[in-house]
């Protein structure tokens, strides 16, 4: 065990024991009940049949999770894929995502933001504002979620107005110049109507240096600012919500770090403090062009429940989102072009607008047998302009820079330099319409038999324009790394149509579904046992570099099998929750990002890969002692691995990383922690205290890019006065200093660091009225 993970777990001893003694005042205690919604209806969590974790928005400040990127802190089966920018990142559940770079793709693990199924991952990476609670289900959850719910999925429920005046503020301050403030406002309105309104502001200077030109400009960081409104209305027989939000981020994130020796020339160019090589604990770049990314979305929500005679409900859901992602990219990660070392940058913009409207009937879940059925319709409308820009030489007329040993390209000589660019044109239109159903019958008491069909029919098509790569500087042919010199269309030599243009669509019907055998012998018991039909829908590589007729073929849809048993349970007068699952998921046409080479750079390229597994366990403890005093521990194990990939076009040999481990998936990930409350006489007392540990994984397929295991051991302690209107809370991040990356690609050279990478310390203060 790391020496690291032995202090913290020594320390948390420590921390569990202090609290057991200093609390001797006997109280009633018992874990709270959580209420969600992951079957679509109003239900106690520990009711549900499902692997799910429920976490209130208390929960979530306390864990310091501001957004989804940080939710592996209290969900351990979840993990985060970081890229240069939102809309290339990720969340993989029990090992499975969709990590892809094509805008005619879906992610595998679904977000739903109070009903709304957001097209794209990169949606969903916004700041957690005005949160109810998470709701994290894992495994396939397509049968009354739809088809980008093939892995899991998280649903974001807000809160809603309040009968009675109330607001809150709260700043926070952080090491390194952190800095986020929110304050909400909610109260009625008039007869039946209630309203919250939130604003919120926050800001990083970054954790990395850039010493380009003896700058020292910190960059990593972030400009996050927005507003949400949503107004409620209640009239006995019918409930409606109007949700209505704004979000911007400026970031200049995430830019790649050398964390391996690229040899002498490189590293003397990089001159970088302590040296290339410093692996995780590099916190340097020499960058001439900082990656930054800008998000604006907005979205409006219209939903309602609707009382049907005396026994059925009648909800709709509606939503329109507007998204706007611009990534501006150092790809080459040095200071200048040399003599065979090019620059390259590149500049995207995507721009994503949907449109969804769900309606579904419920009958009373109080009869023994109840159901509902529904009917979706989705669009999703994709643009993506993306220009890359190289500068290379062959020779150069500048002479070889004596401190480094390199030769820097002229960029003012365009006979011995040339700068190869392309710019492509992508259009993505993807519809979705869907049947669904689910009902249960009881039998008993005791046992339950729940069984549901989704009839999903997808339809894509796209456009995408490139001309061949030219100089910038008069327009003839040229290539550089990353830039081609082949059409989109494809050269006729190849089977392409030898224009600029490549097109195709693709369409598909789906029927999936779900059987769950429940088992209830006492009201604080439950078991279960599922089979889940999963299905992703299909897909087409666009990217910068599609060219027809390879990239033209369309990826064919993805399907798992999953099976499940779980057991809920709680005991000791409710004193203690104990929840465990197993499972085994089987996805075939697993659409997978491979990477390889173009002219020297790394490119992705999407394909239905082959077959993988994911097999496992999880369990969730919860026990409240008594009154102010709680412990919690979660694990998960997940054995994620290639179990059969095509074999190699070209030989028909089979694929080398059959039996290897899937990227970013750690076999075993474990939370441990606790909270404590105690009045010390007119005001009061909080402490907390989570550890989390992640096992060794890997950044790409084939087991590359290793990502050593990792520990993170949080604290805080706050004071409040005795109503907790006015709360001080002081924090402290990755107390035990334990450097880790989020990415890893060629072998260190390009290293992700996040922000808890290092220690830090801040405080909070949070107002309520």
């Amino acid at each position: 065990m790391p020496a690291n993970t032995r202090i913290a777990l020594r320390a948390l001893a420590v921390s569990a024991s202090t609290l057991a003694m200093i609390h001797t005042a006997p109280a009633m205690a018992q874990v709270a009940e959580i209420v969600v919604t992951a079957q679509k209806v109003e239900e106690n969590v520990q009711d549900v049949p499902i692997a799910i974790t429920a976490v209130t928005s208390e929960r979530l400040e306390q864990a310091g999770v501001t957004s989804l990127e940080n939710i592996g802190a209290v969900v351990p089966s979840v993990t985060f894929r970081k890229g240069t920018t939102s809309a290339n990142s990720a969340i993989v559940m029990r090992g499975v995502g969709t990590i892809t770079f094509s805008v005619a793709a879906e992610p595998s693990v679904s977000t739903v933001v109070d009903g709304v199924v957001l097209s794209r991952s990169g949606q969903a990476f916004m700041d957690l504002v005005d949160a109810e609670r998470i709701e994290v289900l894992r495994g396939p959850q397509g049968t009354l979620f739809g088809k980008n719910a093939s892995a899991g999925l998280v649903n974001i429920v807000s809160k809603g107005g309040t009968d009675e005046l109330s607001g809150e503020l709260r700043a926070e301050a952080y090491e390194g110049d952190e800095y986020r403030l929110r304050a909400s406002l909610a109260g009625p309105l008039g007869d039946g109507l209630t309203g919250r309104m939130t604003g919120f502001y926050g800001s990083y200077d970054g954790n990395i240096t850039n010493i380009n030109g003896g700058s020292n400009e910190k960059i990593n960081g972030y400009e996050h600012y927005g507003v949400r409104g949503i107004v409620d209305y209640s009239s006995g027989s019918a409930d409606l919500r109007l949700i209505a939000d704004y979000f911007r981020a400026n970031d200049d994130c995430c830019a790649d770090v050398t964390g391996a020796s690229r040899g002498a020339v490189l590293d003397a160019e990089l001159n970088l403090p302590g040296g290339a090589a410093q692996g995780e604990d590099q916190r340097f770049v020499n960058h001439n062009l900082v990656t930054q990314t800008r998000d604006r979305q907005w979205s409006l929500t219209g939903s309602g429940d609707f009382g049907i005679g005396e026994s059925h409900t009648l909800s709709v859901v509606a939503g329109y989102r507007n998204w706007f992602n611009e990534e501006v990219r150092e790809g080459d990660f040095l200071p200048r072009a040399l003599v065979g070392t090019a620059e390259l940058h590149d500049v995207g913009e995507v721009r994503t607008k949907q449109i969804s409207l769900e309606a579904r009937i419920a009958s009373d879940q109080a009869q023994p047998f109840f159901y509902q059925v529904g009917a979706f319709a989705w669009q999703s409308d994709n643009s993506q302009v993306f220009t890359r820009e190289n500068i290379t030489c062959a020779s150069s007329t500048l002479p070889v820079d004596p401190r480094t040993g390199g030769r820097p390209c002229n960029v003012a000589d365009t006979v011995n330099t040339i700068f190869p660019t392309a710019t492509s044109f992508s259009d993505v239109t993807s519809k979705n319409f869907a049947l669904f159903g689910q009902a249960t019958y009881r039998f008993t008491e005791q046992f339950s038999l729940t069984a549901g069909l989704r009839y999903t029919w997808d339809d894509l098509s796209y456009t995408h324009v490139r001309a061949p790569g030219v100089n910038a500087t008069n327009g003839t042919p040229a290539t550089g790394p990353g830039v081609s010199g082949n059409p989109a269309g494809g050269t006729v030599a190849s089977g392409g149509n030898g224009t600029n243009t490549s097109s195709g669509s693709s369409d598909n019907g789906n029927l999936s579904g779900k059987a769950v055998l429940q088992f209830t012998p006492s009201d604080d018991v439950m078991l279960y046992g599922s089979y889940t039909r999963g299905y992703k829908g299909p897909a087409f590589n666009v990217f910068f570099n599609h060219t027809a007729p390879v990239n033209a073929i369309p990826i064919d849809e993805e399907t798992s099998d999953a099976f499940e048993v779980g057991l809920k349970s709680q005991f000791w007068d409710r004193k203690v929750q104990l929840n465990l699952a197993a499972f085994m998921v089987e996805y075939d046409g697993f659409q997978a990002n491979n990477f390889v080479l173009l002219n020297g750079a790394v490119v992705s390229n999407l394909t239905n890969a082959g077959t993988v597994k994911s097999e496992g366990f999880e369990a969730d403890l919860i026990v409240a002692p008594s009154e102010g005093l709680s412990f919690r521990a979660s694990a998960a194990y997940a054995d994620a691995r290639v179990k059969e990939f095509n074999p190699n076009p070209g030989n028909n040999a089979p694929d080398a990383r059959n039996g290897t481990q899937l990227p970013l998936a750690p076999k075993f990930t474990y939370t441990i922690g606790g909270d404590y409350e105690t009045d010390l006489g007119g005001f009061k007392a909080y402490l907390s205290t989570d550890y989390r540990h992640v096992s060794r994984q890997f950044s790409d397929l084939g087991e590359q890019g290793v990502i050593d295991p990792y520990g993170m051991w949080n604290a805080s302690v706050g004071f409040s006065d005795a109503e907790d209107m006015y709360r001080l809370t002081f924090h402290a991040r990755n107390i035990t200093d334990d450097s880790y990356v989020m990415l890893n690609v060629s072998n260190g050279q390009r290293l992700q660091i996040p922000r808890d990478a290092d220690r830090y310390f801040g405080v909070s203060l949070r107002a309520r009225m």
